[in-house]
């Protein structure tokens, strides 16, 4: 216990004495700062994006609310239903409310490029606000049934022309009036125009069809009875999911494609960031070889060396991790953009979402290049033969 004790101060005296010779060094210190910085603030930036993309297809979804859609499809835009089909499903036991609906897109041009992008059109039933309890109108107000208007997200008011509240909307040829603004803590119905179901299916001569039925049940445990009723019933052939799992996987493709990317770019930042903190530290090693060799001969451990050079590389990269990620947040968190939803090819705007994980994530890839960059020259200034070193003196 005593020689523990004994290498722990050696180890505290060596640190200090690294830490307060930092100023010396300060160009070299801030290259391997500023690097590892950067690595962060690129990997946090980057997983931001897929962190909010996540967040706004799966913040909506509730999962007391099943999605109903022909057997076989994948998203709505794959899927139809019949009205009688629909009120079947209406009425099974353990539904509270539900609405049928119906999916198209528009093409709009964006604010910022002015390039044209799909955006979704959603016909509902009165019934889908208190499907949705998260919906809330920011400005104006509802639409009346049977009337050509709509109301519209407060993302896609926010990421494309010509959705402004009191403006005309070409729906199909026809002058369609937007009446509110509404917002769904930030998920996907933001990124959506709503407007009445059947209202809808005359614009866009559907019949009576729909694509899906989204339903309210008593309780999330009512879901397992209900799927069974429904694929046990001979007049229906449909699938039936949860809306978190199925907003879920509607995000899959594009979250990991972004996050893919984003490890991938941060990596190769990495790599470089690692041989600017191994450049940086065996510099270090080297300016004081002959401070370090006096200290083994005055005794020293080798263990209590590594763990000084160690200290100081850790230092550095966590002043750099903590320094990126404040980029990171400050540069990205609540950014609003959209991009295309690969599953339904409509747009979803989203904002970057920079959480608190993601800061914990940026810190630990800067304390592993710290420690990766401080080893190997730790090592080395252990292993320096002493007599040698100091004949340089």
């Amino acid at each position: 216990m005593r020689s523990l004790f004994h290498w722990l101060g050696q180890t505290a005296v060596l640190t200090r004495f690294s830490l307060l010779t930092l100023p010396e060094r300060k160009g070299a210190v801030a290259a391997a700062t500023f690097g590892i910085a950067g690595v962060v603030a690129v990997l946090v930036g980057m997983l931001s994006i897929a962190q909010g993309f996540r967040h706004a297809m799966t913040t909506g979804g509730s999962p007391d609310v099943a999605l109903v859609l022909r057997s076989g499809a994948d998203t709505e835009m794959t899927s139809i239903m019949s009205k009688e089909e629909t009120r079947i499903i209406a009425s099974e036991p353990g539904v509270v409310a539900s609405s049928s609906e119906l999916y198209v897109s528009l093409e709009l041009p964006k604010r910022t490029t002015g390039t044209d992008a799909n955006v979704p059109l959603r016909g509902v039933e009165a019934s889908a606000y208190r499907i949705r309890p998260g919906l809330r109108l920011r400005e104006g107000r509802r639409f009346e049934p049977g009337r050509n208007e709509v109301i519209v997200g407060s993302g896609a008011a926010a990421e494309f022309r010509g959705l402004d509240l009191g403006a005309q909307l070409d729906v199909n040829g026809q002058a369609w009036t937007i009446t509110g603004i509404f917002s769904d803590d930030g998920g996907l119905a933001e990124s959506e125009i709503w407007s009445d179901t059947s209202t809808l299916q005359a614009a866009f001569q559907r019949g009576t069809s729909f694509q899906g039925v989204h339903v309210k049940l008593v309780s999330a445990n009512a879901f397992d009875g209900f799927n069974a009723a429904l694929n046990s019933d001979p007049r229906l052939n449909v699938k039936v999911v949860r809306e978190t799992d199925y907003y879920a996987e509607q995000s899959r493709v594009v979250t990991n494609l972004i996050t893919t990317l984003g490890t991938l770019v941060a990596a190769l930042m990495g790599v470089g960031a690692t041989f600017g903190a191994l450049n940086t530290m065996y510099s270090a090693v080297a300016s004081r070889k002959r401070e370090i060799a006096t200290l083994r001969a005055l005794g020293f451990s080798g263990g209590a060396v590594v763990c000084s050079v160690l200290a100081e590389s850790m230092t550095l990269a966590l002043l750099g991790g903590t320094a990126g990620g404040g980029i990171a947040w400050l540069m990205f968190d609540g950014y609003r953009t959209a991009t295309m939803n690969m599953q339904s090819f409509s747009q979803v705007a989203f904002g970057f979402a920079v959480t608190p994980s993601l800061l914990v994530q940026g810190v630990a890839c800067a304390a592993v290049i710290g420690f990766i960059g401080g080893l190997f020259p730790a090592l080395r200034a252990a292993r320096q033969p002493i007599a040698t070193a100091l004949r340089a003196l």
